[in-house]
């Protein structure tokens, strides 16, 4: 064999090397598979530029990670229901997407599979579904779906919320916002712990109005209220021993007679309407006779708004403890809190629509 000839097939191999190795490489770039929150492996291709967002909270936490301008479809709850959502408010744009689904859990509103597949997804992230339906979905529509949780519906664990924003940070490439959104979280909670720690007389709390599947009235509580935990007030909805969402006997909370009482504004229009039906049961009670009753902004609409969470914690502590948030001027905080999950501050669209952090007088 001629140098020549030598020459020329050591280009060759040289080259062939190089192909297949970009080629291999190409494969790994290619797809990724993550194991979701129900355990599933789920293969799915690298950076998808293409994305839909079904059940409670999963359209939220594109937002919380910057990626709703891969969001290519909404469910028409997105649209029509926007009223306390801060991500929907601070980006307006995710209303004028194409419909697939009326939205709530999959298993009690069905999807529009045609409608999914015509806006060709590459990922679909999910919450709410079980490993079953999740399959079901994905073999349909010929897309991966993720599944994401918050934790107990209506609430948010920080593990599971947490796992949900590493994978999906991880997924589309945000690894670096959502390790910014653990740690800000952490550093809220470990704030309002810190401000109300060695406290040794905490008010014996109430709140009133939570959203549950719809709007509801002052017996709508919940035992273990996020809010409440935050800043250790003692709330007696947890006297009752159940997690989560509480009807509450009206008889309870005239034993009880709270020193606080808060009421979710996304239930307030009822309980007004309440007052003016049963004004009896509410002058029976101190918090309100006295002028202890206060507006929270709705945490809870379509599963958990974690800044309102965070930025309610900080008005509850500002009226249980006023010593210890004097700095803490609290639409401030609340915008700070907002501009930093949503990307823009929009307290005062929420507090249009509901009135904001405010002393209620039921009585007037």
């Amino acid at each position: 064999m001629t140098s020549v000839a030598i020459n020329v097939t050591m280009f060759i191999m040289s080259n062939i090397k190089r192909f297949l190795t970009v080629f291999l490489l190409g494969l790994v770039i290619k797809a990724g598979v993550y194991v979701d929150l129900l355990g599933r492996r789920v293969e799915v291709a690298a950076r998808p530029r293409r994305i839909i967002c079904v059940g409670p909270g999963a359209l939220r936490l594109m937002v919380y990670l910057r990626a709703q301008d891969r969001v290519v479809g909404v469910e028409e709850i997105e649209r029509r229901f926007f009223r306390g959502r801060p991500y929907i408010l601070a980006h307006p744009e995710l209303k004028s997407l194409p419909v697939f689904a009326k939205g709530g859990p999959p298993g009690e509103n069905p999807l529009n599979y045609e409608k999914i597949i015509l806006l060709k997804p590459d990922l679909i992230f999910a919450t709410y579904l079980d490993r079953g339906e999740a399959e079901r979905i994905s073999s349909k529509v010929r897309a991966p779906v993720v599944v994401l949780s918050y934790g107990e519906l209506a609430t948010f664990e920080e593990g599971v919320l947490f796992r949900s924003l590493r994978l999906a940070g991880k997924i589309l490439g945000r690894e670096a916002r959502a390790e910014r959104l653990i740690r800000y979280i952490r550093a809220t909670i470990e704030d309002l712990k810190d401000r109300t720690s060695g406290i040794k007389r905490r008010p014996r709390v109430y709140i009133g109005g939570l959203g549950h599947r719809g709007s509801h009235g002052i017996d709508s509580s919940m035992g273990e209220f996020p809010v409440f935990r935050l800043v250790g007030a003692e709330n007696l909805a947890d006297t009752l021993r159940i997690r989560g969402w509480i009807s509450v006997d009206r008889e309870k909370i005239l034993q009880w007679d709270p020193d606080y009482i808060f009421v979710d504004e996304g239930g307030l229009e009822i309980v007004l309407e309440d007052v003016r039906r049963n004004p009896s049961f509410y002058r029976a009670l101190t918090a309100v006779r006295e002028g202890r009753v206060y507006g929270l902004l709705p945490f809870n609409y379509y599963t958990t708004n974690i800044e309102v969470a965070l930025a309610s914690g900080y008005f509850v502590g500002k009226v249980l403890y006023p010593e210890k948030f004097r700095d803490i001027e609290i639409e401030k905080k609340a915008d700070e809190i907002f501009n930093f999950f949503v990307g823009k501050p929009v307290y005062q669209a929420m507090k249009r629509d509901y009135g904001g952090y405010r002393r209620l007088n039921l009585l007037k």
